[in-house]
């Protein structure tokens, strides 16, 4: 008879989701599916050395070098860049394969659709006047919409999330521009016509967007890839929407063009700093400069990804741990150590 798959869970997992991923792969008599009543260290650690497959978000170096039979790790997240290191450190003997998921694509799509609308339909400053009983005092010429029609839409990346932006937009009069790592073997269609452009063409795509979704893995070539030229050149009609990773656009430069109106606004959901120090009234700015203050931002605390609840999401990790349960190597969202995603 041969030896019991064993998938460990190193996270606490709800009863729904558990119950969940539990019925969708109750047709696998061989697989063994750990869920450690306690979400703790000390359990995934005595579970380890018989994990044949382990699914979680912040493995340790001790987890992954006592799961000496692991072969596949799987990432519910789509950021891979706080895991690069330790995988890159395995002995490649072991085999181990990275997976990430991109589930939750879908979510933060319409988050980044949301945050533009709310940033060009100036719905903060309206709903704070509202808030403060001014009803209808504020005129138009101090928050007037800014039309999305004939707008030149730049999808930085077109990864799952773009690919979805570039859905959920289509039916606007809009025109799109595509930059992405590489073409080659991207036949898939797209929901209209784009112009396309690679990595060494940033500036020229850049100069002919204004309306900019930032949706690309942290990377060594995508950290600080956005700085005060790039910014500048996108200009002063140019908007951005930022849901990919705060190290993707230099922050000092991204306040100041902000500040100085160099772009006339971004909606931000990723940060620079994810455990800031408490200030004297004891609030917590996840960044050096103090965007709060602006008047041409839409800030959002790294939530694109909700609801986390939603089932669905867990489909395509369902499907991986289905495929090596069934002695396939064809994963889907395989990681690249080498390129970083």
């Amino acid at each position: 008879m041969k030896e019991p798959v064993n998938v460990l869970f190193i996270r606490e997992f709800s009863e729904p989701l558990r119950q969940h991923i539990t019925e969708r792969l109750n047709d696998l008599p061989r697989l063994n599916l750990i869920f450690p009543e306690e979400a703790t260290e000390e359990r995934f650690l005595e579970h380890a050395p018989e994990a044949h497959v382990i699914l979680g978000w912040r493995p340790t170096k001790e987890l992954l070098e006592r799961a000496q039979k692991l072969k596949l790790f799987i990432n519910p997240g789509t950021g891979v860049q706080h895991l690069l290191p330790l995988f890159r450190e395995l002995d490649p003997s072991r085999g181990v394969v990275l997976v990430n998921g991109h589930g939750h694509s879908y979510f933060v799509a319409q988050h980044a659709v949301a945050l533009l609308l709310t940033l060009l339909n100036k719905v903060i400053p309206h709903h704070q006047k509202m808030v403060a009983g001014e009803w209808r005092q504020w005129s138009d010429a101090l928050a007037a919409t800014t039309p999305l029609r004939d707008r030149q839409i730049g999808l930085l990346g077109y990864g799952a999330i773009n690919r979805w932006v570039h859905r959920f937009l289509s039916g606007f009069s809009v025109e799109f521009h595509i930059l992405r790592r590489s073409w080659e073997g991207k036949p898939e269609p797209q929901p209209t016509p784009a112009k396309k452009y690679s990595p060494d063409q940033l500036h020229e795509f850049i100069q002919v967007v204004d309306t900019l979704i930032v949706a690309v893995p942290q990377t060594e070539e995508t950290t600080g890839m956005l700085g005060k030229v790039e910014l500048q050149l996108l200009g002063s009609e140019g908007v951005l929407v930022n849901v990919a990773r705060g190290a993707v656009i230099d922050q000092e430069a991204l306040y100041k063009a902000l500040a100085e109106k160099a772009i006339t606004g971004a909606a931000i959901d990723v940060w620079y700093e994810y455990q800031p120090e408490p200030d004297e009234q004891g609030r917590r700015y996840p960044t050096a400069f103090p965007f709060h203050e602006l008047d041409n931002v839409v800030l959002s605390p790294h939530r694109a990804g909700s609801p986390f609840s939603d089932l669905k999401r867990w489909d395509e990790i369902i499907e991986n741990i289905r495929r090596f349960a069934q002695g396939r190597i064809d994963f889907l969202n395989v990681v690249d150590l080498v390129r970083g995603y």
